[in-house]
């Protein structure tokens, strides 16, 4: 039997009260709430990265290739060109690619029965990946395209809708200014219905429309697009697929990456990390420090103990080690209920969303989480190995407890 385990477990399970009792539970308390707060945390912020990463990535794609100047930025009515056989060939064969629509934009003012309002329409195809955009659509239908011809429907934001003051089924009118012409031309077209992104820009700016009606007004033929919308399976390899896109297509064509062109929301996300590594520090620091209080205070409460034991033949070694041992039983216990506390409020929050946000500020109504298993493991595993190495400070005390001074004084 190992002298040292057994009497750290008699000593950190030994129930009764006393000033020593509500040390420990004061220890364990403030380490469980420390990786509570940590695992919380990293899974709030990889919660945000991930939901506005989708939003911003749903809309647009991951990498845009188009035939327009690099040195543009932002959304604007690109370059017509046509379909490329080379460039869907290799979008096809790509294995980070997970599918690639045709797109194609066209500025236009919208205009009901009260107002006017400028946007931007974003043509696409019958066979769009209408997953993308499936989920931000808060009432009506999805557009339906005509075999022959266009549709005239159009998808409008909530924004564009209040703005306007219309509903699903109303008609708008679309005005729009040729090239050569100094009147603007006007189009009736049908609300289909309304979506909600919760990104401003993409809320105030956007509306969707079937692509052919862009070639109409553009006087496009049936192969002339915008460009290609590259979907990625891992939307962290966008800077490295766009590079290689851009080595593999025809030169006339450029390969984007849709975080170059809003840099200011990716910007705000990578400020969350920063952000999270403040509060792991702030908290791991927090749990030491309690740590290491409860052991001196327990290492001089039985300082009596200590020299019994050191009369009786242990060494200080063994001695350390009771007092060590105690205090990571201490650290694993509030490790193992904080990790229990913190992945609990999570998937609190994940069902049913108790926490809300101004959505006008932070893209979502409610703080998204994302309980990434190796990052809670992580968190546990670097607690527990860094009270391992701290915990060995506080035992050295043990060393300065002569048995005849204690024995003598009591």
């Amino acid at each position: 039997m190992n002298v040292a385990s057994y009497i750290a477990r008699r000593i950190a399970y030994k129930a009764g009260g006393g000033f020593s009792a509500f040390i420990v539970r004061l220890a364990t308390t403030a380490t469980a709430i420390s990786v509570a707060v940590m695992i919380i945390a990293v899974s709030f912020v990889a919660g945000f990265q991930d939901a506005i990463s989708k939003k911003v990535f749903s809309f647009w794609g991951n990498i845009r290739l188009l035939q327009q100047d690099p040195t543009i930025s932002g959304m604007s009515e690109e370059v017509a060109a046509f379909k490329n056989d080379t460039i869907e060939n290799i979008l096809r064969k790509h294995e980070a690619v997970a599918y690639a629509d045709i797109y194609a934009s066209r500025s236009a003012m919208l205009k009901s029965t009260e107002t006017i309002e400028g946007i931007l329409l974003k043509g696409i195809e019958k066979d769009f990946t209408r997953e993308r955009l499936q989920p931000f659509l808060i009432k009506g239908e999805w557009i339906a395209f005509s075999d022959t011809g266009f549709s005239n429907q159009i998808l409008i934001s909530s924004y564009t809708a209040k703005q306007l003051n219309c509903d699903i089924g109303e008609r708008l009118l679309i005005y729009f200014m040729d090239a050569d012409g100094d009147l603007p031309r006007v189009r009736p077209v049908l609300v289909r219905g309304i979506f909600k992104t919760g990104i401003e820009e993409y809320d105030k700016g956007f509306a969707i429309c079937d692509i052919a009606l862009i070639r109409k007004l553009n006087g496009w033929n049936e192969r002339q697009i915008g460009g290609y919308e590259v979907t990625l399976k891992d939307y962290k390899q966008d800077n490295a697929v766009s590079d290689a896109l851009l080595d593999a297509i025809p030169v006339q064509w450029y390969s984007a990456p849709t975080r170059a062109i809003y840099p200011g929301i990716f910007d705000w996300l990578q400020l969350q990390d920063i952000n999270k590594q403040v509060i792991l520090s702030i908290m791991l620091l927090v749990a030491l420090i309690n740590l290491i209080s409860c052991l001196i205070i327990l290492v001089l409460e039985r300082r009596s103990m200590i020299g019994i034991l050191k009369a009786v033949g242990a060494n200080d070694i063994t001695v350390q080690q009771i007092f060590w041992r105690q205090g990571l039983i201490v650290a694993g216990r509030g490790i193992l209920i904080g990790a229990i506390l913190g992945i609990s409020i999570c998937l609190l929050q994940q069902y049913t969303g108790f926490i809300t946000l101004d959505e006008a500020n932070y893209f979502v109504n409610k703080a998204p989480v994302k309980i990434i298993p190796w990052q809670v493991l992580a968190i546990m595993g670097a607690s527990w190995i860094i009270s391992f190495a701290v915990l060995m400070i506080p035992s050295l005390l043990v060393k300065k407890v002569s048995p005849v001074k204690v024995l003598r004084f009591d």
